[in-house]
C-alpha cells in the first residue's frame, strides 16, 4: 500500500488508522531533520497525517515547506520500517504506550517559551524540542526503561581515572536498579555503558544515526550486547549518517529522558558540558565528579561545578548520584564511615594526660600531673583506663605510651 493510501486510511479512520499515523511519522522522521521547532508546532496543530499530506500536496504553509525541501517527494518509509524490523528495532511514536510521556514533557514545556518568530528562537541544535518518533532497537520497554535512569557523560579522550570512575558509576548505578543512560561514543561513555553491562543489567545507548549503523564502527560489539538487553534508541530512521550537527541535536534527549546528568569529564569545551546545560535547562540535576586540577579532560567539570546558576551538585560515587536525583526519604547516602581510634571518646583530662606520657621512658604519675596541667589524683584516676585501651603502660619505674604493635613479620611497627 502506498503513503498516499495510507493516509486516506488514516483519516478515514479504518482500520489502517494506526498504521497510517506510524508511517506519517516515519516519513516525517526522514524529511525533516529533528529539533526544528516550527514543524514540531505545525504537527502538533494539524496532527501527523495531515502535517504529511499537506506538505506532500503542497498546502503547507511555505515557511513549513521550506523545512522539507527536496525531501518532499521522496518515500522511503516501507524501506525504512522494513530494515528496522530486519535488525530487531521498531518505532515508537507518541501514539504508543510505550512512549515515554512524563521524562519528554520537559520538552513541551521548554518549547513552549520559545518565540514564534523563527529568529528569536534556539538554534537547531540546541532547541528543546520533543521527538515526533524514535527508532529502538531492542527487548526493553522505553517507557520502562528510563523510568529510573541516569545519564553519564563525558570526554572522548578520556583518562585512565575518568573510564574507571564511569565503569564504577556504571556498575553500581546498575546494581542499585537505575538504568545508565549515555551515547555510546568512545571514552566516558562507553566505559558507563560497559559498567552496567558488566553489573547484568540493560542499559540505554542515544545515537546520532540509525539504530543499524553502529558508530564508532569500533563499538559494534558494544552496540550488539546493548541491544540484546536494553535500548539502542536514535531519531534517525535506520541507515543514516552520523553526522556532526546530528550529536548535538541527540543531546537534548540524553537529558531529557534521565533524572540527571553526570559529567565525570569533560574538557573545556565539549558536548558533555553541553548536554549538562540542556539538562539544567529542563530541570534536571546536574551531577559532576571532580578530577586533578592538572587535567586537561576535568576543566569543563570544575567550570560546570564553579557556575552558581547552574547549580551542579559534586559527587563521587554512585549512593551520591542516588541521593541527589532518587526518592526524597528513600535514596538517602549513607553517612561516611570514619576510621576509629582509640582516643575517640577520650575526656579532656584524659587526652591530656596521654599526650603528656612520653614515647620511651616511664615517668611518675607526678609528672604527668605537671605536663597535663592537673592534679596527680587526676592523672591515678584516669591511668587505668588508659591502660585498660592499650594506650599506655607501666614500665616498672613509670608510665608511658604503648608502642604500637608490629607486623607479623615482625620489620616493624604497623602502620
Amino acid at each position: 500500500m502506498s503513503l498516499d493510501e495510507d493516509l486516506e486510511q488514516a483519516v478515514a479512520g479504518g482500520s489502517g488508522a494506526h498504521a497510517g499515523v506510524r508511517r506519517a511519522r516515519a516519513w516525517l522522521s526522514r524529511a525533516v531533520e529533528p529539533g526544528t521547532i516550527d514543524l514540531w508546532r505545525y504537527v502538533e496543530d494539524v496532527g501527523p497525517v495531515d502535517a504529511v499530506r499537506r506538505l506532500r500536496a503542497g498546502r503547507a504553509p511555505e515557511p513549513i515547506r521550506a523545512l522539507v525541501g527536496a525531501r518532499v517527494d521522496e518515500d522511503a518509509t516501507l524501506a525504512d520500517l522494513t530494515r528496522a524490523e530486519r535488525c530487531g528495532a521498531r518505532l515508537v511514536v507518541p501514539e504508543d504506550g510505550e512512549w515515554p510521556a512524563l521524562p519528554l514533557h520537559a520538552l513541551t514545556l521548554a518549547v513552549a517559551a520559545e518565540p514564534v518568530d523563527r529568529r528569536g528562537q534556539s538554534d537547531r541544535t540546541k532547541a528543546p524540542v520533543p521527538p515526533l518518533a524514535l527508532w529502538v532497537r531492542g527487548p526493553a520497554r522505553l517507557d520502562e526503561l528510563v523510568d529510573r535512569s541516569v545519564a553519564i557523560v563525558g570526554s572522548r579522550a578520556s583518562t585512565a581515572y575518568g573510564e574507571h570512575v564511569a565503569a564504577e558509576l556504571g556498575h553500581q548505578l546498575g546494581e542499585r536498579g537505575w538504568t545508565v543512560v549515555s551515547g555510546g561514543a568512545f571514552g566516558i561513555d562507553g566505559a558507563a555503558h560497559r559498567g552496567a553491562l558488566a553489573a547484568g543489567v540493560p542499559t540505554l545507548a542515544v545515537l546520532a544515526c540509525g539504530v543499524d549503523r553502529p558508530y564508532p564502527a569500533a563499538h559494534g560489539a558494544l552496540f550488539h550486547r546493548i541491544a540484546e538487553t536494553g535500548l539502542l534508541v536514535s531519531e534517525w530512521p535506520p541507515g543514516c549518517a552520523p553526522l556532526r550537527h546530528r550529536f548535538l541535536v541527540r543531546n537534548r534527549l540524553i537529558a531529557a529522558l534521565t533524572r540527571g546528568t553526570v559529567v565525570v569529564e569533560a574538557a573545556a569545551r565539549s558536548g558533555a558540558q553541553a548536554t549538562a546545560r540542556r539538562a539544567q535547562d529542563l530541570g534536571r540535576q546536574v551531577l559532576v565528579v571532580p578530577g586533578p586540577v592538572t587535567s586537561a579532560m576535568s576543566v569543563g567539570c570544575h567550570e560546570l561545578l564553579r557556575d552558581e546558576k547552574l547549580e551542579a551538585v559534586l559527587v563521587t560515587s554512585a549512593a551520591h548520584v542516588v541521593e541527589a536525583v532518587g526518592r526524597i526519604g528513600d535514596d538517602l547516602a549513607p553517612p561516611l564511615e570514619h576510621p576509629s581510634s582509640p582516643r575517640d571518646g577520650l575526656s579532656d583530662l584524659a587526652v591530656r594526660v596521654l599526650d603528656a606520657c612520653p614515647v620511651r621512658v616511664g615517668v611518675p604519675p607526678e609528672r604527668l600531673a605537671a605536663v597535663a596541667g592537673c592534679d596527680v589524683v587526676e592523672v591515678l584516676r584516669v591511668l587505668p583506663a588508659l591502660e585498660l585501651a592499650d594506650l599506655v603502660e607501666w614500665t616498672g619505674t613509670g608510665w608511658r605510651l604503648r608502642p604500637p604493635p608490629r607486623r607479623p613479620d615482625g620489620s616493624g611497627a604497623a602502620a
